[in-house]
């Protein structure tokens, strides 16, 4: 198992979705291997953003790592 801490870069609105710099998830990864963003489509990190910010980062065009920071926890 691992842990990411997963940090928006920088605020924007895109998609009538503000995403503002310093909101921040964590995710929990079942293989340290798998990057967030880039496993199943970065599902797990637009779910954790959904279910804490109720904003869909999928819509901002965000899952990515321009957009997003991913740093592992643990």
């Amino acid at each position: 198992m691992a842990l990411y801490k997963i940090t928006v870069k920088q605020s924007m609105l895109r998609n009538d979705v503000r995403l503002v710099k310093g909101m921040s998830v964590d995710v929990l990864m079942d293989h340290a291997a798998y990057s967030p963003l880039h496993h199943n489509q970065g599902e797990r990190v637009v779910d954790a953003f959904k279910r804490i910010y109720d904003v869909d980062i999928r819509k901002a065009n965000a899952v990515n790592s321009a957009s997003l920071d991913v740093v592992k926890v643990g």
